[in-house]
């Protein structure tokens, strides 16, 4: 998304058409327009998603992946006679049917911020450049996945929670197309639709309860929660508290892109330590940000990214 700086201030005069967001961690005014215009891109946009349609969204888009995954699974099984059962599912149906729930997460987050009428733009979600500039927001990057790791590596020789078997799931072992397929959906596909569901829209929901901290501790519990299917029970704190962090450098940043990217190199980090790599970690770690950056640059050119439309006052 274009660059944009600090907009201008949205006052307004008694009577006038509220032309603004609050930057307090506060709810919203219940008149908000349903197509408010944010008032400080050096922070995550303020939106007035009620707070009740955040559990909403999570539940529709787990609901919406157990049905999207029984509509891909159903043919392969009438067709082809391949047998699914609770302890083994084939690699190809597994990733197939998690790229179902990643796109399912995505479609439940839009629907829910289409409530009541609202119009649903981009920058809504986050996807706009960061309002505190591309070099602090790297920063903060950095300090939050070091910040991670140190944790992660504390914790694992703590607990010592065992080794991770989602990519054995993905049959990364069984075929080169698998294991590429398999780094797809792990390094970009995941972060892009995980973070616009728990970050651009549960959390914005939760901050209109009760402030950010507690909406970044509720999202990042839910998002290591929902990784209990395949992580290592044990993982899912250091999971809660990177989903936590995650959080604070949306908010921090105002944008979800660097979002995006701690979570694609952490993912990429992990994808290449279960897979014994060495100079394929790097590689795989700027492959997956190029990706990312790509899909976002598609976006823009197709029109489905745009930059926001900020409120101009003139002062007296």
């Amino acid at each position: 998304m274009d660059d944009v700086g600090t907009p201008p201030s949205v006052d307004s005069a008694p009577g006038e058409p509220w032309s603004g967001e609050s930057t307090r961690d506060e709810a919203l005014p219940p008149d908000a327009p349903a197509d408010p215009s944010p008032s400080d891109s050096r922070r995550s946009p303020d939106m007035g998603w009620s707070p009740w349609t955040a559990p909403a969204a999570l539940i529709g888009g787990l609901v919406l992946a157990a049905v999207g995954a029984l509509i891909v699974d159903l043919p392969v099984l009438l067709l082809f006679g391949v047998k699914i059962s609770s302890s083994h599912t084939p690699p190809g149906i597994e990733i197939a049917d998690t790229v179902v729930q990643d796109v399912a997460f995505v479609l439940a987050a839009v629907y829910c911020a289409q409530i009541g009428g609202r119009v649903v733009r981009a920058w809504q979600f986050g996807l706009r450049a960061p309002g505190v500039g591309w070099r602090s927001a790297t920063g903060l990057l950095v300090l939050l996945l070091v910040a991670f790791l140190v944790f992660s590596v504390a914790w694992s020789v703590a607990f010592n929670p065992g080794k991770e078997k989602l990519l054995e799931k993905l049959g990364t072992n069984e075929a080169t197309s698998l294991l590429l397929l398999s780094a797809g959906l792990t390094c970009v596909v995941a972060p892009i639709c995980e973070e616009l569901l728990f970050r651009g829209y549960i959390f914005t929901a939760l901050r209109n309860w009760h402030g950010t901290w507690l909406a970044a501790v509720i999202t990042g519990l839910v998002f290591g929660l929902v990784h209990a299917g395949s992580a290592p029970a044990l993982d899912l704190v250091p999971l809660a508290g990177l989903g936590f962090g995650l959080c604070l450098l949306y908010r921090y940043t105002g944008s979800l892109y660097p979002c995006m990217a701690a979570h694609s190199l952490n993912n990429s980090l992990a994808f290449a330590s279960l897979e014994g790599w060495g100079w394929q970690a790097p590689v795989l770690m700027v492959g997956a940000l190029a990706a990312i950056s790509g899909l976002v640059l598609v976006g823009k050119r197709i029109g489905l990214i745009t930059p926001e439309a900020f409120a101009v006052t003139t002062g007296a």
